[in-house]
């Protein structure tokens, strides 16, 4: 019973991994992953290697791992990671970052996870972002969990109910642990901060009894800190837009953020895994007002992102432009402030608008990050 409550949400299993690998390596597209992947190599020996995979766990960590690593040589300075030794190899989490990045902010953590014998988690994906079938096969082998998203208020509440239990069954059985953005859809203004609703989603499936229901939860904050904002231009756009009229995405945009997040240059990329949140800052929350408990909660979570980020001198150079001061003059050189204004201006060289207040939105998405 419980498999068919999941089945529509949950990552492909048993005799599904490998049909799924099978349709992956047949279709089309297959011929434009491999040529970025194994350039100047037989398309039909990227197929066959593919097919002849029986399981989600070969798919990520023969294809997944090679292709991220390889996202990663191609356009960033390297990844780096911290924390790692405040988590135990052999308990499940329900991990919580913040969103900058649609496709690489849990891509990137299951490639730390893999690397230090860590079981990769099952990770809560938007299904708009599932446009079509391939996309769906690609991600649920990949341990995706397909969040539904809906406007009907009843179809809303069944679907978070749903997803609720699912990720509370993951973490609290041992099978696997979780991850989730701490918001729905990624920062736009490099302000991170855990949505009150996400909160009171994961709660929906509990006992009734506010500490015992998020202390088994067992939730770890992750902190993810990209030198160069994947899709900053795009990001400084929307909220350029959203200042004059309510902004609706154009078709495909979803899949543009995708591909611009990949491809754009990242520079240094690196993730801190935060001390997971203890029983006593859990009962600190539960002894208040339930209108203050989840938002208690959400402080908690978004002090430990805030204070692992990692500041690099793209964030300080915005910050003292957009301040017009001279705090972090100390860490950066003049030649660095230049670059970085240079690079400002030629990502908004294009735009049709107010150049200035688009310049200053596209800076305070860096400078933002300093809290």
């Amino acid at each position: 019973m419980t498999g068919d409550k999941f089945k529509d949400i949950k990552p492909y299993t048993g005799d599904q991994e490998a049909l799924a690998l099978e349709r992956i390596a047949s279709h089309p597209l297959i011929k434009d992953i491999s040529a970025y992947l194994f350039p100047g190599k037989d398309v039909m020996e990227f197929r066959t290697f593919i097919s002849s995979l029986k399981s989600v766990d070969e798919f990520q960590g023969k294809v997944m791992l090679y292709a991220i690593n390889k996202i990663v040589s191609d356009t960033s300075k390297g990844l780096t990671y911290s924390g790692l030794d405040q988590l135990s190899a052999n308990k499940k989490y329900l991990f919580i970052s913040n969103h900058r990045d649609i496709l690489l902010d849990s891509a990137l953590i299951q490639v730390v996870l893999r690397m230090n014998n860590f079981q990769t988690s099952e990770m809560a994906v938007g299904d708009n972002l599932i446009t079509d079938s391939f996309i769906e096969d690609i991600a649920r082998s990949n341990k995706m969990i397909k969040v539904i998203r809906s406007t009907n208020p009843r179809e809303l509440y069944n679907s978070s109910l749903i997803l609720s239990e699912y990720i509370r069954e993951c973490v609290t059985t041992g099978r696997s642990s979780v991850w989730i953005a701490q918001r729905n859809g990624r920062t736009k203004d490099g302000i991170d901060i855990t949505e009150q609703g996400l909160l009171k989603m994961l709660d929906m499936s509990g006992g009734g009894d506010y500490v015992t229901d998020f202390e088994e939860l067992s939730i770890a904050p992750i902190s993810i800190s990209y030198e160069f904002e994947p899709c900053d231009f795009l990001k400084a756009k929307e909220l350029y837009i959203s200042r004059r009229t309510q902004y609706k995405k154009s078709p495909g945009e979803d899949l543009n953020s995708i591909l611009t997040g990949i491809m754009q240059y990242k520079g240094n990329i690196h993730i801190s895994f935060c001390e997971p949140v203890s029983k006593e800052e859990i009962e600190g929350c539960g002894s208040m007002a339930k209108n203050e408990r989840f938002k208690s909660l959400a402080e908690i979570i978004d002090s430990r992102i805030r204070s692992n980020y990692k500041i690099w001198n793209n964030n300080r150079v915005s910050y003292d432009i957009v301040n017009n001061s001279d705090k972090f003059s100390n860490f950066y050189t003049k030649v660095e402030r230049d670059s970085f204004e240079e690079y400002c201006n030629f990502k908004i060289s294009s735009f049709d608008g107010e150049r200035e207040e688009l310049k200053s939105l596209f800076l305070s998405i860096y400078a933002n990050s300093i809290h």
